[in-house]
């Protein structure tokens, strides 16, 4: 299959695959017909997924089966008037039907909405309106069915509600009867083009209303970097990557890269998340590559590793947020295995990783995908140099990557902000080493000067993540008369603490912090919380922090 994309796969070194990776992008691709189906032709009984839940029921579905399943899904859209670029939302937790859906609304050049189940009625008519969602297929659980129910009163181009059992009330269609009374699929005549959206999704919004991050019809190929060369998968791996198919994580582990590779995905369908039940899962199914984000292998090697039988586990990588070296260091001791960490955007597949032809250095993303052209840019506008922090940016004036965004959809203002003179803005701060391998600073917004430093967030965090009292924090800037900002840290503390003199423990995590990293980075100001503001997909919004220390200060100044 890859030979079909790629116009060289094995590479020797690290060289050999910047110089010489090139995809080969058909004309008119669509990734069910020319991946999915073809598998389904050539190897029918070749196991595509494997799906399990927390209630032990289990079933290997092959590549055969999802045709027939994704046909059936296909002809069921049709008749429920689903056609050429509309918009479908898609609420199905971990539910095997996702994969369903999602090749169905792809054979008929559909435009799947991907959502959490976290969504509250506000969070769904607001984008149920944005992206003028015609149709919601939401996993049949009470809540669930109830918040879309609310919705639809204030969401005026919504038509069709279809439930995925058990439950179905009045005026909800039943997917599972809908696909079986359903005809023949018959392939349109017309399916897509390659620049036509296929996928849409809602940033999780660390500041203001989520964007619609639009992907054409060939993003699926961006992805072959993210299995092969990132997963490092091969025909015979069984890969998990712990996601909930209502963010784009999903996408790049369990669905387009990993079937190009010929991989088997690995789908959990559970409730609650736990590291035994994840262990257990490795060890009865024979998981040969995992990748998560560093809070589950935090709670992963907290667990005795030597009940488990982890022989199976081959590879293992980690995204999503930024890793604390000390979690590398402890899981390579418990099993050998080097945590391989990769970075990208929701706009994007895996932009900065580790590849197998690197050793890793912990705490560092690796190095650029060879798919894109990038440079760290400083605020005056030059490529930065060695340790000098710039904002990452991704150059298309030689060569469009195939997975980078098509848009902000109906957003031309956010679009031009981001993407303008034929560079894209990701807004994300690294700085380079001698090697050449990218270390994250944070955000640009979060980056705090201070005293004519600049401090990254996650520097910080790192450091008093290392405190044993520390479960959580956020570390923002607040203003100040001398230093312009100083360094704040919101905290979270184990249950064990919580008793403790604050002010005497203040002051052990910031000398603990001084030991850590560079002095001039500890937190000057401690504060110890609850709970931390976060997005619907758990991010942190320091800007919500920094808005409320500002209301703060603006009250105390005007007290008389």
């Amino acid at each position: 299959m890859l030979e079909k994309f790629l116009s060289k796969v094995e590479f020797d070194s690290l060289d050999d695959f910047r110089r010489n990776f090139h995809i080969n992008v058909p004309d008119s691709f669509n990734f069910a017909y020319d991946v999915a189906d073809v598998w389904a032709r050539e190897q029918p009984n070749k196991r595509a997924v494997c799906w399990t839940n927390d209630q032990g029921l289990h079933h290997d579905y092959t590549f055969a089966e999802i045709k027939i399943r994704s046909d059936q899904a296909a002809s069921f859209f049709q008749q429920m008037g689903i056609g050429h670029g509309d918009k479908v939302m898609l609420i199905l937790k971990r539910r095997i039907e996702f994969w369903f859906c999602l090749l169905g609304l792809h054979k008929i050049g559909a435009i799947a909405v991907p959502a959490t189940h976290l969504l509250t009625p506000k969070d769904l008519v607001y984008r149920n309106k944005a992206a003028s969602i015609k149709m919601v297929v939401a996993v049949g659980e009470e809540e669930c069915l109830r918040h879309v129910q609310e919705a639809k009163s204030d969401s005026p181009e919504l038509k069709e509600l279809v439930s995925v059992g058990p439950l179905c009330p009045e005026g909800w269609k039943s997917f599972s009867e809908g696909l079986e009374n359903s005809p023949a699929f018959v392939r349109p005549a017309f399916v897509n083009n390659n620049d036509d959206i296929s996928l849409l999704y809602f940033t999780s919004g660390t500041s203001g209303q989520p964007k619609m991050v639009a992907h054409d019809f060939v993003y699926p190929l961006g992805h072959i970097i993210t299995a092969k060369y990132w997963h490092n998968l091969h025909p015979d791996s069984l890969h998990l990557t712990i996601a909930d198919t209502g963010w784009a994580k999903a996408v790049w582990g369990k669905f387009y890269g990993q079937w190009i590779c010929g991989a088997c995905v690995f789908v959990y369908d559970h409730e609650k998340f736990s590291g035994a039940a994840i262990l257990s899962m490795i060890e009865r199914h024979k998981i040969t590559s995992l990748c998560a984000p560093p809070t589950i292998f935090r709670f992963l090697i907290r667990e005795d590793l030597t009940k488990y039988d982890l022989s199976s586990l081959e590879y293992c990588t980690i995204a999503g947020e930024p890793l604390n070296p000390s979690v590398y260091e402890t899981f390579y001791k418990q099993t050998g295995i080097k945590m391989m960490e990769g970075f990208g955007q929701t706009e994007t597949s895996l932009t900065i990783a580790n590849f197998p032809w690197m050793e890793p250095k912990p705490g560092s993303m690796g190095i650029p995908n060879p798919a894109y052209d990038m440079d760290l840019i400083t605020a005056d506008g030059r490529s930065a140099e060695e340790g000098e922090q710039g904002e990452i940016v991704l150059k298309t004036d030689r060569f469009r990557p195939v997975a980078l965004f098509k848009e902000y959809y109906r957003d031309p203002q956010r679009t031009h902000e981001v993407y303008h003179d034929d560079i894209y803005h990701t807004g994300d701060v690294a700085w380079r080493d001698q090697d050449g391998y990218y270390w994250f600073v944070g955000r640009m917004d979060d980056v705090i000067k201070s005293s004519g430093y600049r401090i990254g967030p996650f520097e910080v965090e790192s450091a008093v993540m290392t405190h044993p009292s520390v479960v959580e924090c956020a570390i923002t800037g607040i203003p100040d008369e001398i230093r312009g900002q100083v360094v704040k840290a919101s905290i979270i503390l184990a249950k064990e603490y919580r008793d403790h003199d604050k002010e005497a423990l203040a002051k052990e995590i910031q000398e603990h912090v001084k030991q850590v990293t560079a002095p001039y980075k500890y937190p000057r100001v401690i504060e110890f919380v609850n709970e931390l503001p976060k997005t619907i997909s758990g991010k942190i919004r320091r800007v919500e922090i920094r808005q409320d220390d500002s209301e703060k200060i603006n009250v105390r100044k005007q007290q008389p």
